[in-house]
């Protein structure tokens, strides 16, 4: 019988392979080489294809697609459920992506473009450069202090004391080592406003990421990564599906009709998740200077709860509002409050 349903664990060089018929009857089970992969399957009909959602695996997803097979991702995590217990390798681990794939009720991961792959290279290029800012604006300071020479908190505040830094009383060695660092801060600034350029580019470009950016508290980064990530909109069900997505509600330990909820997941792309954290803090901060009538929901809220848990609130509101936006493919409206009747 042919092949209904394969399995493939992917890795660097060598792929493993479980396909099966549609009694469920192991038909293959075989390893194949990088390059065998694109030829195995072209000599096959066309049929179910099951790969973990790990690295490389929408490339080879966009690439068995283009041959005619129907593609899913699977998360990682809901893959091993389905390996044996005391079995893990690779020929039992494609097995258990042939086995997950064909449940009704998985959850899949939409197949992203190389547009959208490559805009979150940019973003990952600078949260690392970001990264690498931060580290030798701390070792500066800390090597500053070491001599007595302590700056005001802040990168700008540092970058005034790396202006001058020809002119303080420093040993030769100690002025040598930190006028390469402060080269290095630079650098780092200059990669960093090149990456923002072309994300702020390609922002401008895609009306997805333009409409996310109508939402208070949602920027041209955000609204970037946002668009880029959450591909398929309708793969969540509703907004607080995503919100669960990227790990902003509460834990759930509940049991004999008793509700038990601790702090939030924090499943899903960290990156994302702080981002939006990030910009629901400058939305409390702005709506804590508003004047009476307006950001009255924020203000009750800060006003019982603390400020931390109300920024994942707001946050967990902005990733709702996000998905109606991109599910609609229309802007953010501010609703109107109606007067009450006297």
């Amino acid at each position: 019988m042919s092949i209904v349903t394969v399995g493939l664990d992917l890795a660097k060089h060598v792929f493993q392979v479980h396909g099966v018929d549609e009694a469920g009857k192991v038909v293959v089970r075989r390893q194949l080489r990088r390059e065998q992969v694109e030829a195995f399957f072209r000599g096959l009909t066309p049929c179910l294809v099951g790969l973990e959602a790990c690295a490389t695996a929408h490339h080879w997803a966009r690439l068995i697609r283009a041959l005619g097979h129907e593609v899913r991702l699977i998360p990682p995590t809901r893959v091993r459920a389905y390996v044996q217990r005391g079995k893990k390798n690779d020929a039992a681990d494609a097995a258990a992506i042939a086995e997950a794939v064909t449940r009704p009720h998985m959850a899949f991961v939409p197949i992203k473009s190389e547009d959208q792959q490559g805009v979150l290279v940019l973003h990952r290029s600078r949260d690392l450069l970001v990264r690498q800012r931060t580290m030798l604006l701390n070792a500066l300071r800390a090597h500053l202090a070491e001599f007595g020479i302590v700056g005001a908190q802040g990168p700008r505040k540092l970058a005034e004391l790396i202006d001058r830094l020809n002119d303080l009383t420093l040993p030769e060695l100690v002025r040598l080592a930190l006028v390469e660092l402060a080269e290095q801060i630079a650098s780092c600034r200059a990669r960093i406003a090149a990456l923002e350029k072309a994300i702020l580019a390609w922002h401008r470009t895609t009306e997805a990421s333009r409409n996310l950016a109508t939402i208070p508290g949602i920027g041209p980064i955000t609204a970037s990564v946002l668009a880029a990530t959450v591909s398929d909109p309708s793969a969540f069900k509703n907004g607080r599906q995503l919100a669960a997505w990227l790990g902003l509600v509460p834990r759930q330990n509940s049991s004999g009709g008793k509700d038990r909820l601790g702090g939030i997941t924090k499943a899903g792309d960290r990156s994302l998740r702080r981002l939006l954290v990030m910009g629901a803090t400058t939305v409390i901060r702005y709506a804590r200077r508003k004047a009476p009538g307006e950001g009255e929901w924020l203000k009750g809220l800060l006003a019982r709860k603390p400020p931390r848990l109300v920024s994942i609130a707001l946050a967990n509101k902005m990733a709702r509002i996000a998905w109606a936006v991109l599910s609609r493919g229309d802007v953010y409206r501010k609703t109107v409050p109606v007067p009450a009747v006297p």
